[in-house]
């Protein structure tokens, strides 16, 4: 029992601070640049080029700060194949994050898919014709959620195992709220 609550409080903190800034500011104002500081442009972050080019595993897909407080806890990623109902997507990979047992009280799931327009209307349908609901996300995202009356366990605003397809990807997570901690593809950070 400790360790399912252990979980559920880790994964709320982990919920809460993937919308937190990354960065505190400054606690004080600090110096305006002078010389050749003043005109050298600001540096951004660079993603390594095997990094854009590398396969999806489970410790990539996430946050790399959520896969190492899972590990922390003895959690391990169990992957299989990605599917959207038992459609398999190629290329996609799900994972399910929990201490290994047989009977894992809590499991958390996330999965990531390259996927194009044509396979990716089919799948929201063939989902939507077997009783998932439809919302609309930010520009061309749809989320497809399970059906909340078929629902046993669900995140806090609500949803249970949700789908979001995007422009060339879908990923799904066990809660919507979840869909925040999969951090895939790097060119998308």
């Amino acid at each position: 029992m400790r360790r399912v609550l252990v979980a559920a409080a880790l994964l709320s903190a982990l919920a809460l601070t993937a919308c937190a800034p990354t960065a505190a500011a400054p606690a004080s104002p600090s110096a305006a640049p002078t010389g050749d500081d003043a005109a050298s442009p600001a540096t951004s972050p660079t993603v390594a080029p095997d990094a854009e080019t590398a396969d999806p595993t489970c410790e990539t897909i996430i946050l790399s700060s959520t896969a190492a407080d899972f590990e922390s806890i003895g959690w391990k990623a169990q992957s299989e194949p990605f599917r959207v109902g038992a459609t398999e997507v190629p290329d996609g990979i799900l994972c399910k994050w929990s201490d290994g047992s047989a009977t894992a009280g809590t499991v958390q799931m996330f999965g990531w898919a390259p996927i194009d327009a044509t396979a990716a209307e089919k799948a929201e349908n063939d989902l939507v014709d077997s009783g998932w609901k439809r919302e609309e996300g930010t520009g061309d995202e749809v989320y497809i959620t399970e059906n909340p009356d078929w629902l046993a366990g669900r995140g806090a605003d609500g949803y249970g195992i949700t789908y979001l397809f995007g422009d060339g990807w879908v990923k799904v997570a066990d809660t919507k709220q979840s869909l925040v901690l999969i951090d895939w593809p790097p060119a998308q950070r």
